[in-house]
């Protein structure tokens, strides 16, 4: 008798073991418009979703951890004290946003062209007496982060950067480290220009303009977005989303564009968005689970196992992961890293290696 009973009990542990598992990694029931489901509901192995968060729950920097697939939200969970409804810093995927943004100036008329001048919509700059180079640089070259302005950490001029809140002036105070077009470099001043080319040429704050082209059709909202010492919002990093708007918004590139049957982003946009126009970046691997790191329109480009995605990323460890031939979406996020050094980039690689693992096991 006494074997019997210790058998069911250890049966119903089991049983409460597993459920208390599920539960833990299953979406919360919301009226935000989410379809949910589970892993094994939308042809997936559970338990590699499971090993996933088990392993972002050892890290103590990771934020949240969400999985989309098929349309569906089918693990969500959150870490070191986030909840549901905390929005965070999202860094350099803020980048994808503009990028997106660009796409529908496009569309709207307010640009005109992917080859109009960087110099066209800044009269303020003496451009005549500058670098001539410099008055040849195109919004796409911006796009493609082939500006030739300075990889502001590896060329060193990150604190310059940092150090102004006006960053127009430094159009002509920055010179050039290569000729444009010619090679990649990540410049988080050029990615601010592109934002405030948008707000100039729509001649209306980039907030307004994204409020009623981009996240109001998306049924998401900007929790912050800073703005520079002109008023400008930052093109280049730390707009604040819960992790479900960026769940949304990469859902919104997954689906090439569109959202409820409305063409939030020019599909042909998402496309040339995804292209790769720089296939190498940083000239060697910098990661293991992610590989072939490569560029597009403010969009990275990478390999995990035999699955090809784009993504959006952030420093400190956010990420927008779209991978097409799964059609999932994964979103991590994580705690800000004030630095860029040693420390801040294992933090962040920890993260990013948690999602790539995930990917390479599916």
């Amino acid at each position: 008798m006494k074997t019997l009973f210790h058998s069911a009990l250890i049966a119903v542990l089991a049983c409460c073991m597993l459920s208390c598992r599920d539960i833990a990694i299953q979406p919360q029931e919301m009226n935000d418009g989410w379809l949910v489901s589970t892993a094994e509901q939308q042809g997936m192995d559970p338990e590699k979703i499971e090993e996933a968060y088990q392993e972002a729950g050892e890290l103590d920097n990771i934020y949240s951890l969400l999985v989309v697939k098929n349309g569906f939200l089918i693990a969500e969970k959150y870490f070191n004290g986030q909840d549901i409804s905390r929005a965070n810093s999202t860094a350099s995927v803020t980048k994808s946003f503009t990028s997106a943004l660009a796409g529908i100036a496009l569309r709207e008329g307010v640009l005109t062209g992917l080859d109009q001048k960087l110099a066209g919509f800044f009269p303020e700059i003496d451009w005549p007496n500058d670098d001539p180079r410099k008055s040849q640089i195109t919004i796409r070259q911006i796009l493609q982060m082939r500006s030739g302005y300075p990889w502001e950490e590896a060329d060193g001029y990150l604190d310059d950067l940092f150090a102004r809140s006006n960053w127009i002036p430094l159009l002509a105070e920055f010179p050039l480290m290569a000729d444009p077009g010619a090679r990649f470099g990540y410049s988080n001043f050029m990615a601010h220009m592109m934002a405030v080319i948008l707000s100039r040429a729509a001649g209306r704050s980039l907030l307004s303009f994204a409020q009623e082209f981009l996240f109001g059709p998306l049924e998401i909202q900007v929790s912050y977005w800073p703005t520079d010492s002109l008023g400008y919002y930052h093109g280049s990093g730390d707009m604040r989303f819960t992790p479900r708007n960026l769940a949304r918004f990469g859902l919104l590139y997954l689906d090439k564009g569109l959202f409820k049957g409305r063409q939030v982003i020019p599909a042909e946009w998402v496309e040339a968005s995804f292209q790769v126009y720089s296939p190498t970046t940083y000239g060697r691997e910098i990661m293991s689970a992610i590989r072939q790191l490569g560029y597009g329109y403010f969009w990275w480009s990478g390999v995990s196992g035999a699955h090809p995605f784009r993504y959006a990323w952030g420093h400190g460890g956010q990420i927008i992961a779209v991978i097409g031939d799964l059609d999932m979406v994964i979103v991590a996020t994580a705690a800000p890293q004030s630095g860029f050094d040693n420390a801040a980039w294992r933090n962040e690689k920890a993260v990013l290696e948690l999602v790539g693992r995930l990917i390479a096991s599916l």
